[in-house]
């Protein structure tokens, strides 16, 4: 019989990379979903007969709807598994995406969205805790922080298929809220026969269970001990508001925000992005996909890094160099273009490390037996801040002007550095539990 292998020391097999694309699916449905809704309004303002309270609603639905529903998916998979919520979210985006084609009203279609985002929202904690319990240390931080490379191509997806639906004629915004459908079901399907977490069922005394589940997936003669020393441990959502756990709540939560809320308010430099690639006027939306694209090469690039400079290193050079770079856009709003563009590349690039750390950190610091729990509370508690950049740079940009907002924005950005500097622990090379008990 060949010697025992610790589950955390496997090699990287086909197994973990089917589950990596298999929980991309999350991700790239919540960019996708909340950037085509911005396409989509265009028609749908006038033949729903919107008013701007209503085109704010339902633009903010779906943001809402994961607010909520990252807490409650959370809740639910660390007290019911991960494996049966990982199909039935998917589930339920399929059904209201599709529903959307035949909406007739302002009502209707908020309800909707909100459906989606709950359950959008839902998924982070569900498939990010399944596939970290599943993934080997030397690869977590790659695979997990890899995911959120996937928002940014749902984003990017959806405004080059939102310009394409809307040369089709007035329904073409039907066609696109129910676009959707496609991906979602797709990733419905692959995650089918996903088996659940062995952490978890060991975690509640289900040994034998855990056991063929390891068995079944990676072979005889990898043992579970990292399981079984956890499944005494009894840890209850209350510690999350108690002693070490209460810290890392707050630390998750700030850092988080803080490199969300300039994500947000960078995008009101879009108009002059466009201007300098040449991508204004009638192609906005294609230039729009361009700019996600930016975002979306400082997520690859910092996903090749975190294994070699660890995670203290990526969220500290994230924050204070992307901070630097919003700071010269505020100093100098009247730039050429190309000084604009330099900066904008600058924060695009750096802000990608505390992106690709959203889903690593708490899932690397919180116990199985709230690991969905808290990585849904911080999601959940993040969000506050995207509705605020969200409904506050409009205001920022008439009453302070671009400079002021972007000054603003570099504030928001340091703070997450002061934080991170104070408070980010180093979990490269750690187990699990090691990087739990920290």
């Amino acid at each position: 019989m060949p010697p025992s292998v610790n589950v955390e020391d496997l090699p990287l097999n086909s197994f973990h990379k089917r589950l990596a694309v298999y929980s991309a699916g999350g991700p790239f449905l919540d960019g996708y979903v909340l950037s085509i809704i911005g396409v989509a309004l265009v028609q749908a303002t006038p033949q729903l007969e919107l008013t701007v309270y209503w085109e704010g609603l339902i633009g903010a639905s779906a943001l809402v709807g994961i607010f909520f529903g990252g807490f409650l998916g959370g809740w639910l998979t660390d007290k019911f598994g991960r494996q049966t919520l990982y199909t039935l979210d998917l589930a339920a985006i399929v059904l209201c995406s599709a529903l959307q084609f035949w909406v007739q009203d302002a009502l209707g279609l908020f309800v909707l969205r909100l459906l989606i985002g709950i359950a959008v929202g839902a998924d982070y904690p569900i498939a990010t805790s399944l596939l970290v319990e599943f993934t080997p240390r030397r690869y977590r931080g790659p695979l997990v922080g890899g995911l959120i490379v996937m928002w940014f191509v749902g984003a990017a997806v959806a405004y080059i298929v939102g310009e394409l639906l809307l040369q089709t004629g007035p329904d073409g915004w039907r066609w696109m809220l129910a676009s959707a459908t496609f991906p979602a079901l797709v990733f419905l399907i692959l995650r089918q026969g996903t088996p659940e977490s062995p952490r978890w069922l060991a975690n509640k005394g289900r040994m034998e269970e855990a056991r063929a589940v390891v068995a079944r997936v990676f072979g005889e003669g990898v043992k579970l001990a990292s399981f079984e020393s956890a499944a005494g441990d009894r840890v209850s959502a209350g510690v999350l508001f108690r002693s070490g756990y209460g810290g890392r709540i707050f630390f998750i939560s700030v850092f988080w925000t803080c490199s969300i809320i300039p994500l947000f308010a960078i995008y009101a430099f879009a108009p002059r992005i466009l201007d300098a690639l040449g991508l204004g006027g009638t192609r906005a939306n294609f230039g729009s996909a361009v700019i996600t694209i930016l975002f979306l090469s400082g997520t690859v690039v910092f996903v090749l890094l975190i294994n070699r400079l660890g995670r203290r290193k990526v969220i500290l050079h994230s924050f204070l160099w992307s901070g630097l770079a919003l700071l010269g856009l505020g100093l100098f709003p009247q730039s050429s273009p190309t000084v604009t563009m330099i900066l904008f590349a600058g924060y695009a690039l750096f802000i990608g490390g505390t992106q690709i750390l959203q889903w690593v950190y708490p899932n690397e610091l919180f116990p199985t037996e709230v690991r969905g729990t808290a990585v849904g509370l911080a999601s959940s508690l993040s969000r506050i801040g995207a509705a605020a950049g969200t409904y506050l740079v409009p205001l920022s940009l008439t009453e302070l002007g671009i400079g002021a907002t972007m000054l603003i924005a570099a504030g928001i950005t340091l703070v997450g550095f002061l934080v991170s500097l104070r408070m980010a622990p180093e979990t490269r090379g750690l187990a699990l539990e090691e990087a739990a008990s920290l």
